[in-house]
């Protein structure tokens, strides 16, 4: 995966929408007002992505690109290195998983707001 690929794929999940908020080079990509994805467009190619506490000691155990979230809440958040040691299909649905967490903390009301023209 490169960042171009990182780019398509997120923002064709609903209701993405991609930002700088902090900085010029700090790509942040959105579900509602809500990050899901963070990486950086200069330096080596890395990916914050949101996951489940349990799941996220897990995933740090098992591959070693996997790190606690860099500037993030490390008990919700990995930092994955993008070096090729993890498959594509892979990344992809960790970047599911970020959004489909994102999503499953919003209130009912910010999910209907969201998704209107996706489920009438």
């Amino acid at each position: 995966m490169n960042i171009e690929e990182l780019r398509d794929y997120c923002l064709s999940l609903p209701a993405t929408s991609e930002d700088l908020p902090f900085d010029e080079t700090s790509l942040v990509f959105k579900v509602g007002n809500k990050m899901f994805a963070l990486t950086d467009l200069e330096g080596p190619f890395w990916i914050n992505l949101k996951c489940a506490p349990e799941k996220a000691i897990e995933l740090r155990e098992q591959y070693p690109a996997v790190k606690p979230g860099y500037h993030m809440n490390k008990k919700h958040w990995n930092t994955i290195e993008v070096d090729g040691s993890i498959p594509d299909n892979l990344l992809k649905q960790w970047i599911k998983e970020s959004y489909d967490l994102v999503i499953k903390g919003m209130t009912r009301k910010e999910r209907e707001r969201l998704f209107i023209f996706v489920c009438p």
